[in-house]
């Protein structure tokens, strides 16, 4: 790649694409910083009496993430977390303290659940329990990582409105002041503020909105679901979108394998949810250093959020089901005081329409089934969309790469001489519920 760029016979096309190659090996470097002696020691602070064994027996099968890099392995910085998240045994040699599990509140079967459940039920509709919040979402860039008198161009995640997910979304304001929305229909809808650098000082940037977010609950027949019709609409979400959504021979294999002869769309949708909700939670490198998320989630022996909902959308499509991605941010009532990046999706199923589903959160540990398959059709009132699909074009259009080029919950920033990735910014997402109007 060195070559080529030095070539002058190389076109602009081409020069970026190894631009951003060179660019995503030094991320990977940062996401596997680890040498062997401190991905050991990472382990022992869980497992003061590690054996060399146990270590070589936990990377031997893949459940300590590495890469060899330059002819050394390389651990990935969460790694050493991880194998608590995808190893029993490992799991077992912990002190019993720290075997606690602690999941997001609504990742566990909880009052809002039943409070969804039965509003759905006695109203009848798809759109209940409704949360007004107000959201301050801030970047603070770390002192002199631009030079003084530089412009800083920040894009911070800003929601759309979605009939009866999101609604009645009011600007309070931004610092600075200033700021250009995206318009309505960019799906992957920012704020973009800019602000000149000053020496020795963080730069910051935030906004502040209210939006009131209702849970999404659908009762679905499945012998009532028909065929997906053949509508020009929906092909986008049918359809193959290189690099993350590719219908692989291993991708068409493992689906021949949990579909068998089912044809029903529920049903066929039901058994793909349920198989990719079997692959354990484990924190993610970053999404930029994956050249195929959906392959990787099926390989990798774990994946986040977001590579379980690309691999299940991917799943969807290959069976005709239409499929699309949504993210954002998760939050709580105040006194818990919870927010965390979540992804999800939804699918299409004639007659009803456009489902939601969580297959992350996964089926809840319930025996009704209403209670139990809630995020396969439904979802709670505590999520915010910031994206209506992923990999979409900002506006204003970034000049240099992204950070995240799948994913937009964080934000971006840039100045003239390049991106600033995330270990030069830090950003904050506070949410205060308020009451409702009328109540």
């Amino acid at each position: 790649m060195d070559a080529a760029l030095a070539a002058p016979g190389t076109d602009a096309q081409a020069r970026q694409a190894y631009a951003f190659q060179q660019e995503r090996m030094r991320r990977m470097r940062l996401d596997f910083s680890l040498d062997e002696a401190q991905a050991k020691a990472a382990v022992r602070r869980s497992i003061p009496d590690l054996r060399e064994a146990e270590f070589k027996a936990w990377d031997d099968a893949g459940l300590i993430e590495h890469l060899d890099i330059d002819g050394q392995r390389r651990w990935f910085n969460r790694a050493p977390n991880n194998l608590f998240l995808l190893s029993e045994e490992a799991s077992q040699r912990r002190p019993a303290d720290k075997r606690i599990s602690r999941p997001g509140p609504y990742e566990r079967l909880g009052p809002h659940h039943a409070e969804v459940i039965a509003a759905s039920d006695r109203s009848g509709r798809n759109s209940v329990s409704p949360r007004r919040i107000r959201v301050t979402q801030s970047i603070t860039v770390k002192a002199d990582a631009v030079p003084a008198g530089e412009t800083v161009r920040a894009w911070i995640p800003y929601p759309r409105a979605i009939p009866g997910q999101q609604e009645n979304i009011r600007w309070l304001g931004s610092v600075p002041d200033g700021a250009q929305v995206a318009p309505e229909d960019t799906l992957q809808r920012t704020a973009y503020l800019e602000r000149t650098a000053v020496a020795g000082t963080p730069t910051e940037f935030s906004v502040n909105y209210e939006v009131t977010i209702s849970a999404r609950r659908f009762v679905i027949d499945p012998d009532k679901v028909l065929p997906t019709p053949s509508d020009p609409a929906l092909a986008p979400f049918l359809a193959q979108r290189a690099p993350h959504v590719v219908f692989t021979p291993a991708l068409r294999a493992f689906s021949r394998k949990v579909v068998g002869n089912e044809t029903n769309p529920y049903r066929v949708a039901r058994k793909l949810f349920d198989a990719v909700d079997q692959i354990p939670w484990g924190g993610a490198r970053e999404y930029s250093t994956i050249s195929n998320i959906s392959d990787y989630a099926l390989h990798a022996g774990h994946a986040d959020c977001g590579q379980q909902t690309l691999l299940l959308v991917t799943l969807l499509r290959l069976n005709g089901i239409p499929a699309r991605w949504q993210s954002g941010m998760v939050y709580s009532d105040d006194a818990v005081g919870y927010n965390n990046l979540h992804d999800w999706g939804a699918m299409y199923l004639a007659p009803y329409g456009w489902v939601p589903m969580d297959v992350t959160t996964g089926a809840l540990d319930s025996s009704v089934p209403a209670e139990r398959d809630f995020y396969f059709g439904g979802i709670d009132a505590y999520r915010i969309a910031f994206n209506d699909d992923y990999s979409r074009a900002l506006v204003p259009a970034k000049q240099h790469f992204r950070s995240e080029t799948v994913d937009l919950q964080r934000g971006e920033v840039e100045w003239k001489g390049g991106n600033l990735y995330f270990n030069q910014w830090q950003y904050d997402f506070q949410t205060q519920v308020l009451p409702l109007e009328g109540q």
